[in-house]
């Protein structure tokens, strides 16, 4: 079945995954910057570029994933995983 190639073989589909795989492991970074330094003008600059990038037509041509749920999926995330390492670190002081 020549026809049936997997997508995930096809070298544009991985292209695709691996910028917006970056992109999102890029943005993760700027968040937890900003979390840890709120003022930190460089991390902002570069999380609002990314959410630029997950608001355009070429993510949207990149992915069916909505770029506003990705967007509070990782501002989820960060907020989560920053309270739950507190919980357990206090946790281990006991």
């Amino acid at each position: 079945m020549a026809g049936s190639k997997n997508l995930a073989e096809d070298p544009y589909e991985r292209l695709a995954n691996a910028i917006v795989l970056q992109a999102v492991a890029d943005y993760r970074v700027a968040l937890k910057k900003i979390k840890a330094h709120p003022k930190n003008r460089e991390a902002i600059s570069e999380a609002l570029e990314i959410e630029k990038f997950f608001r355009s037509g070429w993510y949207s041509q990149l992915t069916d994933v909505d770029g506003e749920y990705l967007i509070r999926r990782l501002q989820d995330e960060i907020r989560q995983s920053e309270s739950i390492r507190g919980k357990k670190n206090k946790s281990n002081r006991r």
